[in-house]
């Protein structure tokens, strides 16, 4: 089973993962491919964005037998385009739009399930100001807009968590079963 764990920054996402991966074996567990990225920019932007779209949807499409759980998948830098782009902060060329929705089509076969964590006070989570909270709310409107798209989400079965730090992780492992 392959499992994808989206959301905007600061939703709990890195955390869920963390669980996850300490109450169950078996699993290979991907971290936010921003994580490999050595000298990244404070303030991303269409290059960062669509080097971590294609990194996340190669993860995905990597023929692996097993169950894997990962941090962010293509779709979320695909949202995180569009994000910038909506407030002004940088123009993706439409080839690279194109060619991103359509390797994030491609990656999502991959996907059985899509667990997306909405912004929630629930959760207690809180970022600060340098953190961008300007993107945070473009990105987490645009990711709830697309993940309704099956043509994008090519008939993963999506799944919104929210709730408590434990009530999350319970819910994402009934999902999984």
């Amino acid at each position: 089973m392959r499992v994808g764990i989206s959301g905007t920054h600061g939703t709990g996402k890195s955390t869920l993962l963390a669980d996850f991966a300490s109450s169950r074996s078996g699993w290979e567990t991907l971290p936010d491919p921003y994580e490999y990225l050595d000298g990244a920019e404070a303030a991303p932007g269409v290059e960062v964005f669509a080097w971590q779209l294609w990194l996340a949807a190669a993860r995905l499409l990597d023929v692996h037998a097993g169950n894997l759980i990962a941090e962010r998948g293509p779709l979320d830098f695909l949202v995180y385009l569009q994000a910038i782009g909506e407030l002004g902060r940088g123009e993706t060329p439409p080839a690279l739009w194109e060619e991103g929705w359509a390797l994030t089509q491609r990656a999502m076969l991959a996907v059985d399930l899509l667990v997306l964590l909405p912004l929630s006070a629930a959760a207690g989570i809180r970022i600060g100001a340098g953190e961008d909270p300007e993107l945070q709310q473009a990105m987490h409107v645009s990711l709830f807009e697309l993940a309704e798209d099956p043509d994008l989400t090519r008939g993963a079965r999506v799944v919104e968590i929210t709730g408590t730090r434990k009530r999350r992780l319970a819910i994402l492992e009934d999902a999984i079963g």
